[in-house]
């Protein structure tokens, strides 16, 4: 059983969770019952502890963490306050910035590819040493999420599930920082090279390649292997990276190709 706003409902034997993601959550579920808009001022931290029926350390803990993720913003002195999505961490510093470049000059997305090479070594590093219960359920949740998009032939969910799979890696290394500069990543990855990813799936030997890497990767955080997590993230990150430049390198060939011009025959 779990309650979520004075709410129970069966939901079988979850996976144990931290406090402050079972209070995140609840927080969520306030926004939505209660309908507010970005700007509005969430109930003062004593109210809101006594009304969720949580501790304020836990409170604290999960303002903190959806903060983080900028649904909410708070101000010294002044509460806590939900926050335009446009306007959160990852879009400010990270998203906005690099848009323009990329927007410019479509090949910035493979220098982004490889920053992920360096972060998420080091996400899948962290993930295998301090991954929780639930962490490794959202983790094997996400994959098994891709398999089924791919039966169904859904490649765009399947590309976003691939990118579910990846962010809740970053969340089980539990570095808000790396979180927030993936998530910032990820972000330009969708609109920068969303076509090209959702092709990955359409072969299946690509795919049965990346669902390999997918689970071999996920396997080592499990089993809590940092140094085999991290060597599957790269791999992988490899594996992508040039598959999707052959991708391109293809297209311009085709491209190429259908401007020449078309031969006329003689008598």
């Amino acid at each position: 059983m779990s309650t979520i706003i004075g709410q129970t409902e069966d939901v079988g034997e979850p996976a144990p969770r931290r406090i402050s993601d079972r209070v995140a959550a609840q927080v969520r579920a306030l926004i939505r019952t209660r309908g507010l808009k970005a700007g509005d001022r969430l109930p003062a931290e004593r109210a809101l502890a006594l009304e969720l029926a949580v501790s304020r350390s836990a409170l604290r803990e999960a303002i903190a963490q959806l903060a983080s993720q900028g649904l909410l913003v708070s101000r010294v002195g002044g509460g806590t306050y939900v926050q335009p999505a446009a306007l959160g961490w990852q879009q400010q510093r990270i998203v906005a910035p690099l848009s323009g470049l990329m927007q410019d000059n479509p090949d910035y997305a493979f220098d982004v590819l490889e920053i992920r090479h360096a972060l998420e070594g080091e996400a899948a590093w962290h993930a295998a040493q301090r991954a929780t219960d639930d962490d490794r359920a959202r983790i094997g949740a996400s994959f098994e999420a891709m398999l089924a998009a791919h039966g169904r032939g859904d490649h765009l969910a399947e590309a976003r599930a691939d990118a579910d799979f990846h962010l809740s890696i970053a969340e089980a290394s539990h570095n808000l920082v790396l979180l927030q500069v993936m998530r910032g990543l990820f972000d330009l990855l969708q609109s920068s090279i969303r076509e090209s990813r959702e092709k990955l799936y359409l072969s299946p030997r690509t795919f049965e390649s990346l669902s390999q890497q997918h689970r071999v990767l996920m396997d080592a955080i499990v089993r809590g292997d940092s140094a085999a997590a991290r060597d599957a993230a790269q791999s992988h990150l490899r594996f992508v990276h040039d598959s999707l430049r052959a991708l391109d390198e293809d297209q311009a060939r085709r491209l190429r190709a259908s401007r020449l011009p078309t031969p006329v025959d003689t008598p």
